[in-house]
């Protein structure tokens, strides 16, 4: 029997009552690690206190901070969602807070933030790690009074919301070294979340697997794939770099370009059937092709870049973090390296 076949009886959304069940509000998980991030939500979805979920990038932070969220009795408010790392510090305080008129250069009208929106709700600082220290200084002053001020703005505007947060940095480390403050980590960290990456849980693969080729199906109006039994123990062989939103990229990936319902072995990207040398490497090599070192260097960073920004669908954030490099820095790669979107991905050099 095919891994989808094996896998698609145990998975349901509405199995998420159970102490073992498959799918819980979305997230999809048997294994013990899951099932007590599971347990987590339910016991902390019935507080006010504030929650930080930490996780390499991909692995399905945001799903948990919804699911919490969705399972309070704040479900009726909003849920407001703002990546620190996607914004330019420069700027993140006025989306958080919010400006008045004239305010800074631009501000032609006043406009309200994302703590505002958030009031009588939740709201969900992903990537909490990237805020800069002068930020965080009134982040914690915010989150402590739930009072803030806007910018440019004199008047005390009072919240009333429930703070989730996230981050795929170590900021036990960031504290040590000055980039993030202790008493802000403190606040935040009240309930501890930790979600395990898909490499620490590969029996989850087969049902994430079937989960995603289910929705696929349905939303392609088509039968659902399932893979042989060589494809099945390479997916459960790989180790994962990107996670959960590798494999929801590569299960979509398969779902359109597999032309048969049996997704067979040498249907899988090249990085999951383990080649990458020597041949991808010799075709880099100014020696063998006429190229120069310069050209040849660049034509390896960019590759390594698309292949990182296709794994996280383009968010720059989540990308630099995979390439473990500043988002900054990325961000000046990409202009340099002119690499847009829309550029053919070549990308199955699989160097990282």
């Amino acid at each position: 029997m095919s891994l989808g076949v094996m896998q698609r009886e145990l998975l349901s959304e509405d199995a998420g009552v159970g102490e073992t069940a498959p799918s819980f509000m979305g997230l999809v998980g048997q294994s013990a690690s899951m099932q007590r991030v599971f347990k987590t939500i339910r016991k902390v979805a019935a507080t006010d206190s504030s929650v930080l979920i930490t996780g390499e990038s991909g692995t399905g932070k945001e799903l948990i901070a919804r699911a919490i969220h969705h399972m309070s009795s704040r479900k009726n408010g909003p849920l407001v969602v703002i990546n620190c790392g996607a914004i330019p510090g420069e700027l993140l305080e006025s989306e958080l807070f919010g400006h008045e008129k004239g305010a800074f250069t631009g501000a032609h009208r006043s406009r309200m933030g994302r703590f505002e929106m958030a009031h009588g709700g939740t709201i969900f600082l992903d990537e909490i790690g990237d805020m800069s220290p002068g930020l965080q200084v009134k982040l914690l002053r915010a989150i402590q009074e739930q009072t803030f001020e806007r910018v440019g703005g004199a008047q005390s505007i009072h919240v009333d919301m429930r703070v989730l947060s996230a981050t795929h940095r170590d900021l036990v480390s960031a504290i040590g070294t000055g980039d993030f403050r202790e008493d802000l980590y403190y606040r935040l960290n009240v309930i501890p979340i930790k979600v395990p990456p898909l490499r620490e849980r590969k029996e989850d693969i087969p049902l994430l697997c079937s989960y995603f080729l289910d929705r696929l199906a349905a939303r392609f109006d088509e039968e659902t794939k399932t893979f042989s039994p060589a494809a099945q123990d390479l997916l459960l062989a790989y180790e994962w770099p990107g996670n959960i939103r590798e494999l929801e990229n590569m299960m979509e990936r398969m779902a359109v370009m597999s032309e048969f319902s049996l997704i067979g072995e040498e249907d899988l990207p090249e990085s999951v059937r383990g080649i990458r040398t020597p041949e991808r490497v010799l075709a880099l090599n100014p020696l063998h092709n006429g190229m120069g070192f310069a050209e040849a260097v660049d034509l390896y960073q960019k590759t390594l870049i698309i292949e990182a920004l296709n794994r996280c669908d383009w968010v720059k954030a989540q990308a630099a973090a995979l390439l473990k490099m500043n988002r900054t820095t990325l961000v000046e790669k990409i202009k340099k390296l002119k690499i847009v979107r829309e550029e053919p991905l070549s990308t199955d050099l699989d160097f990282l």
